[in-house]
């Protein structure tokens, strides 16, 4: 008998596999650790086997090491892998249930990163989370400083101005030693703005550099930052059938909740990549706020819908669009068209 599929439960030092012929009947199971299971894996599944990974950390780079030794890899979902899991949870039997869901005939697979694509994540990722700091960064000083009786302007870049005004201000009520810390504040506001510009400027190369993210930047509301956040959520394209999968992936297309064959539509669902979906709202809002003076297709199409439907409606659907609109010129190589952007897609 031959292993014809295989449910790996990955983990930081242990890793169980289950592996199954094409009748089902389970012809390995193991424990194996982080240095030996690969090698056993080889030596007993074939090659052009189907291995099964859940999808979480490490599992693209463990996808592309299977690859290359001649593997089909699915990556599972955690949420479609928990119905599998019969009885209690362990690691042998998410291993089972890995292999049972991968063999579902309708099973959706998360498509596997390139190392390039994980680059471009990292980076925006990272950045990010120097944004959040930032903002922390800047609360925080608007919060101590309110404890002196000075009440900071609004917005960063006001607060970068006041900040040098109030260590010089001999006459605002600030201690010396209140003084040092509040400088020592600044210093690390500026090091997190020297830190995320360093970061965009390596964005806006990339984008130069990369065809796909400079095919996407074409697109209206969609700059540098949304151009290579697209385009390593895309890759080739190939992973989504058609635009409106890739906007469901990124929660951009209503809940349902129908029964008794009446069809309710809610919200957007909000699932998959938040950030993504961020990007593309706030790219759509500012071409709400400029699309008065234009009369190409897809501005009327904007003035049309704007005309009968609330603003937010207005701004997501649009978002949903961009996102359409940029799977199908990544799948079929296209240029973007006003002309053709209000087609539906």
């Amino acid at each position: 008998m031959t292993i014809t599929r295989v449910g790996v439960d990955i983990a930081k030092s242990v890793f169980h596999v289950h592996g199954v012929d094409r009748h089902d009947q389970v012809l390995w199971t193991g424990k194996y650790s982080r240095q030996k299971w690969l090698d056993a894996l080889c030596r007993r599944v074939p090659v052009g086997a189907e291995i099964g990974i859940e999808a979480c950390a490490s599992s693209h780079h463990w996808a592309r090491q299977l690859q290359a030794r001649g593997y089909h890899v699915r990556l599972v979902a955690a949420q479609f892998v928990k119905p599998y899991v019969k009885s209690n949870k362990n690691d042998r039997v998410d291993a089972a249930a890995i292999c049972e869901a991968m063999s579902r005939p309708h099973m959706r697979f998360v498509s596997i990163k390139t190392v390039v694509q994980q680059d471009i994540q990292a980076t925006h990722r990272i950045r990010e989370e120097l944004v959040g700091q930032r903002t922390a960064k800047s609360n925080q000083i608007r919060g101590l400083v309110g404890e002196y009786g000075i009440v900071a302007p609004v917005g960063i870049q006001q607060l970068r101005k006041a900040l040098p005004c109030w260590l010089e201000d001999a006459k605002n009520g600030l201690t010396d030693a209140f003084r040092i810390l509040l400088n020592g504040l600044a210093e690390d506001l500026r090091h997190l703005d020297d830190r995320i510009t360093s970061l965009d400027e390596q964005i806006s190369q990339s984008v130069q550099q990369d065809p796909v993210a400079s095919k996407l930047i074409t697109l209206r509301g969609v700059g540098p930052l949304t151009a290579s956040a697209l385009a390593g959520a895309l890759g080739n394209g190939k992973a989504f059938h058609r635009g409106r999968d890739f906007a469901a992936s990124l929660g951009l297309t209503p809940r349902q909740h129908s029964t008794g064959g009446r069809d309710r539509l809610l919200g957007i669902s909000k699932r998959g990549d938040g950030y993504l979906r961020k990007l593309l709202v706030h790219g759509a809002r500012a071409v709400l706020c400029r699309v008065d003076d234009k009369e190409d297709n897809l501005s009327h199409w904007i003035k049309a819908l704007r005309a009968r439907k609330h603003a937010n409606v207005s701004t997501v659907a649009l978002a949903n669009k961009t996102a359409r609109m940029a799977w199908a010129l990544v799948r079929h190589d296209m240029e973007f068209d006003s002309r053709l952007a209000a087609a539906a897609l």
